[in-house]
């Protein structure tokens, strides 16, 4: 029993000090984003249980206890502790983002300016962090916004009493372009923001390899072009729709935001109008031809994107303009809408120095707003579930868009 004890302790330090600082190298990238996502948003739960299993293990030697086990023990609650701590500071990254990239009086645009309670820790939905539904919440499910079967499929998370009027958000899932569906991603958001009198779409788009580029971002505007004909059935405002998304679909959703009615990307459709109101990509890829010479974009060109997301006959060294028109870093013009770009400072899988070139670009060209928060202790996908941060992360977002909501109608809805 001693030596259980003491290897789930062990093992217990080794994932909170890879969350703590996970290893930089490419080829532990994936295993360490995995155990350190998990490690950091749980953080609570594991010291509870920790604690719980140390002293369950006193009880049960009475007196012969395992130095060793209870030393690990000690030292992983106190990493826990530390990633706990870590992960409330995300309130104020979020807070001085939002004051530093849209203005200190934003708060003034807001209806209801948030007061402590809005942005204490709710710790009783963090208890039970995958149970993701609200009871002021309806979904629909599994509406096709075109015609192809389960990946042309969307869902509508709305106000569980009546709307009309009001503002829409549109989610994009992640996954490499390769996996992933409507289910599993954004749900936090989308919860708190329908509950607040939002009307929420979640899409799927079609995944490689069986589908090549362009297909995801075709998709991903004929859902665009559903929502403007259809909204108002749902309770939504056709004419503001702002966008989000995590990993490739915060790729998705910051193309989106800067394509708006591009004829090369609407085939079709080309008189839909595809624009986007406000973008809040999380740890999105930006450098997606991987101009910027970054060496972690350039091994995703080669290793994923040409050899799995394009067409196999279209090579990035001969077909480079294909793959710049797919990137956002590469399509940020003077007409971008607002932005608020969220990656997390530990992220494995997309390294920060991305999003702060891709926010470096947008400040340098866009005439809106841009906000940019790094969030401490972050990992890739840090905002699936309910967590402390990704909490704080939700209602900081929550407040973006209503101000840019409340900014674009002040504005005459331009």
């Amino acid at each position: 029993m001693q030596s259980s004890f003491v290897l789930r302790q062990a093992l217990q330090l080794a994932l909170t000090a890879n969350a703590l600082k996970p290893p930089r190298a490419a080829r532990t990238a994936i295993p360490a984003f995995f155990a350190g996502w998990l490690t950091g948003e749980l953080a609570p739960h594991l010291l509870a249980l920790t604690a719980a299993d140390a002293a369950a293990h006193v009880a049960r030697r009475r007196g012969g206890s395992s130095k060793t086990g209870l030393a690990l023990a000690a030292a992983s609650a106190a990493g826990l502790g530390a990633l706990i701590a870590q992960s409330q500071r995300a309130r104020d990254e979020i807070e001085t983002a939002l004051t530093e990239g849209i203005g200190t009086a934003y708060v003034d645009e807001l209806e209801h300016p948030p007061d402590p309670k809005d942005l204490a820790t709710p710790w009783g939905q963090l208890a039970m962090p995958f149970r993701m539904r609200d009871p002021e919440v309806r979904r629909q499910r599994n509406i096709a916004y075109a015609p192809g079967g389960k990946r042309f499929l969307l869902d509508v998370y709305a106000p569980r009493e009546p709307v009309t009027g009001a503002p829409i958000l549109l989610q994009v899932h992640g996954g490499a372009w390769v996996i992933g569906n409507k289910d599993q991603q954004g749900l936090p958001l989308m919860l708190h923001m329908a509950k607040r009198g939002w009307v929420c779409v979640a899409i799927n788009y079609p995944l490689s390899p069986a589908a090549r580029w362009p297909a995801h971002i075709v998709a991903a505007k004929r859902a665009l072009a559903w929502i403007r004909d259809n909204a108002e059935s749902y309770g939504g405002d056709p004419s503001f729709v702002a966008v989000t998304g995590g990993s490739a679909g915060g790729h998705l959703a910051a193309l989106l935001a800067l394509t708006a009615n591009d004829p090369a990307l609407q085939p079709g459709f080309t008189d839909a109008d595809t624009s986007i109101q406000a973008c809040a990509p999380h740890y999105g890829v930006y450098d997606f031809a991987g101009t910027s010479g970054r060496r972690s974009s350039q091994t995703r060109l080669k290793t994923l994107i040409a050899r799995h997301v394009f067409e196999a006959d279209r090579d990035p060294v001969n077909f480079l303009d294909d793959y710049i028109a797919a990137s956002p870093l590469d399509r940020i013009t003077e007409d971008a809408p607002p932005f608020f770009v969220i990656h997390g400072v530990h992220d494995s899988l997309v390294p920060v120095g991305e999003a702060r070139e891709f926010v470096r670009r947008l400040r340098e060209k866009s005439h809106r707003e841009v906000a940019y928060a790094e969030i401490s202790g972050a990992q890739h996908a840090f905002d699936v579930f309910p967590s402390i941060r990704s909490a704080h992360v939700v209602r900081g977002v929550e407040r973006f868009l209503e101000w840019s909501y409340r900014t674009w109608r002040r504005r005459g809805g331009s």
